[in-house]
């Protein structure tokens, strides 16, 4: 037995013993930091060979390991822009320096150039919808870029597309002169009308009438007759006119001051179900525009007239703010028309979290035991979901640190005792010799 070995034994006992203070002592001073996880330390042995009636004491090797896959719990917060993760799943966020890593702290705020920067200064990144719906690129971190919420001055988009739904009376009186479509005045009395609300390229506001008038009535027609006598359909006009055309001070919208924008037959069947003409496009000289119509849902039974439509587009408005959804799309919201997506936030992961590599400011990036990232959305391959005005706290039991914290400290006390037995032998050794 060596005493040097026992006082060097001991000392490694030591120091393990106050490693695993350093872990306590960082824990309880980030129990309040956001997505913070907490450190442990555990042991291991490493003995020595003896032989011969002798034992040669070895020490203790002290590893430090992180619980990032343990979620803290969820408090509330009045910013839209602070994020959780409920589940798997980190955010993508980037340094000063340029380099990409993933974090767990989502209280992001707008700095001044509108861009989501948590407390650590790290920029959450996303995938732009300035070219359509973003596809996410699963084995690394190219196309992201910061997102940005300054979303400053007036956004519109013309309308191309646009759809109507309803019922047309079967029983209406069939007409063949004063159609709609002739533009003339006076107009039958059997016709229904309807309007829709579209944008043009500028975001002015520009209303459309639309006429159904009945123009035919189904007849089962004669097969045998000579010649046969074929059987018809039910047939409606359809005319569409721009609303800031019609005739004033009259009574009646005709004479429109310009002809029609858009004309279509509709047919039905003997189940009044529409068989054609549906589909029309409305193209309006004044504002070189166009508008694909869809009224393929309309049907024609023997109920009143009924008709619901809308078309896309917006008129120009300011931006009043933006929000964030489960499935990570940032949405810019105006202050008319429906909220626009702008962004979306992919979340990343690996296949062992907990052996990430932990670096300043809360963040993490890969090691060789984590395994490589993986990138994806929210909601989907495993990954949580988002939750806006939330904030994930830190997963540190503080009761269980105070009691780390005691366990360390009786722990290093017994060692210092083994060390200072060692002195005292030695010190018997030198007395020895005098």
């Amino acid at each position: 037995m060596s005493i040097f070995g026992s006082m060097k034994t001991a000392i490694s006992g030591m120091n393990a013993q106050a490693n695993r203070l350093s872990t306590v002592s960082d824990n309880i001073a980030n129990v309040n930091t956001t997505g913070y996880k907490s450190a442990s330390a555990s042991f291991s042995s490493l003995i020595l060979p003896s032989g011969g009636g002798n034992y040669n004491s070895g020490s203790v090797e002290t590893n430090i390991s992180y619980s990032v896959s343990k979620q803290g719990d969820t408090i509330s917060s009045s910013s839209n822009s602070n994020l959780s993760i409920q589940g798997a799943g980190f955010f993508v966020v980037q340094g000063a320096d340029g380099k990409t890593v993933l974090t767990r702290a989502g209280d992001f705020t707008p700095d001044a150039n509108g861009n989501l920067k948590n407390s650590s200064g790290y920029t959450l990144m996303g995938y732009s919808y300035a070219s359509g719906a973003p596809a996410v690129v699963v084995n690394g971190f190219d196309g992201l870029i910061p997102i940005n919420v300054n979303q400053s001055g007036l956004a519109n988009s013309p309308s191309t597309s646009g759809s109507f739904t309803g019922n047309l009376n079967s029983n209406a009186t069939v007409v063949s002169s004063g159609l709609p479509s002739a533009n003339t005045a006076p107009v039958t009395a059997n016709t229904q009308k309807s309007s829709v609300v579209g944008y043009d390229k500028l975001g002015n506001t520009v209303m459309y009438d639309i006429y159904y008038t009945k123009t035919s009535a189904a007849s089962p027609g004669n097969p045998s007759a000579t010649p046969p006598v074929p059987a018809t359909q039910d047939k409606w006009e359809v005319a569409v006119y721009r609303n800031a055309d019609a005739a004033t001070g009259t009574g009646s919208s005709f004479p429109y001051s310009s002809g029609p924008v858009a004309t279509s037959t509709l047919t039905f069947d003997a189940n009044g179900n529409m068989t054609g003409g549906g589909n029309f496009t409305i193209t309006d000289p004044k504002t070189a525009g166009s508008i694909a119509m869809d009224l393929t849902k309309m049907t024609q039974k023997a109920s009143d007239f009924s008709s619901k439509g809308s078309t896309n587009g917006q008129a120009a408005s300011p931006v009043t703010g933006v929000t964030i959804d489960k499935n990570g799309v940032v949405y810019a919201n105006y202050k008319t028309g429906d909220p626009k997506a702008i962004y979306q936030i992919p979340l990343a992961t690996v296949s062992s979290p907990d052996k990430l590599e932990p670096l300043s400011g809360n963040v993490y990036q890969p090691s060789a035991e984590s395994g490589v990232t993986v990138t994806s959305f929210a909601n989907s391959n495993g990954l949580g979901y988002i939750q806006s005005n939330s904030l994930e706290a830190s997963n540190v039991d503080l009761a269980g640190q105070l009691t780390d914290m005691i366990q360390a400290q009786k722990s290093y006390t017994a060692n210092s005792k083994v060390f200072q037995s060692g002195a005292d032998l030695l010190d018997v050794l030198v007395n020895l010799a005098r």
